[in-house]
C-alpha cells in the first residue's frame, strides 16, 4: 500500500518538471553611445513583460524552454526584435535610439536606419574589447523591422 502513494507523488513531481521548464537569461543592455541603460523593457513575442534592466544596465529573467524570441526596448530607444537560439543564455544587447527624422521619406529613414543597424556588430566588438560585454560577439540574432 505504501508503494502507490509514493509512485503517485514520484509521477506528479516528474510531471512538473517536464510540463514547468524554464530557463534563465542573463544578459546586459547598453546603447550606441556605449552607455548602460536601465528601465529597459524584455517582453516575449506576445508582448508579456518578462523583466526590466536595473540601474546598472543588466538582468536576470525566467523563461519557457519553448521562447525562440524577445522584444528589447526603452524610453528613447528603438524596440529590438531578438530570435533566441536554444544554447543562448546570456544576451548582451546594443539598442539603437530612437531618433526624430524630419523632411525627410520613410525610404530614406530606413536606410539610414539600416546603416546604423549594420554598425551594431563592430560595436559589439568595441564593447567587448573595452569590457562592457562579455562576448565578443551575439549569440543571438537580432532582425531589421523597417518603418512603414
Amino acid at each position: 500500500m505504501r508503494l502507490r502513494p509514493i509512485s503517485i507523488i514520484a509521477f506528479l513531481l516528474l510531471a512538473l518538471n517536464t510540463f514547468g521548464q524554464t530557463r534563465t537569461i542573463t544578459g546586459k543592455i547598453i546603447g550606441e553611445h556605449l552607455e548602460v541603460i536601465s528601465q529597459v523593457r524584455i517582453e516575449n513575442s506576445d508582448t508579456k513583460v518578462l523583466g526590466e534592466t536595473g540601474i546598472d544596465g543588466k538582468f536576470k529573467i525566467e523563461i519557457p524552454v519553448n521562447t525562440t524570441g524577445l522584444l528589447i526596448g526603452g524610453i528613447g530607444y528603438e524596440w529590438a526584435s531578438i530570435n533566441l537560439p536554444a544554447a543562448c543564455d546570456h544576451l548582451d544587447i546594443i539598442l539603437m535610439a530612437h531618433t526624430s527624422y524630419d523632411f525627410i521619406t520613410l525610404e530614406k529613414v530606413n536606410i539610414l536606419r539600416r546603416k546604423r543597424f549594420k554598425k551594431l556588430s563592430d560595436l559589439h566588438l568595441t564593447a567587448y574589447n573595452k569590457g562592457i560585454f562579455i562576448t565578443d560577439k551575439p549569440c543571438y540574432e537580432q532582425t531589421f523591422t523597417p518603418i512603414k
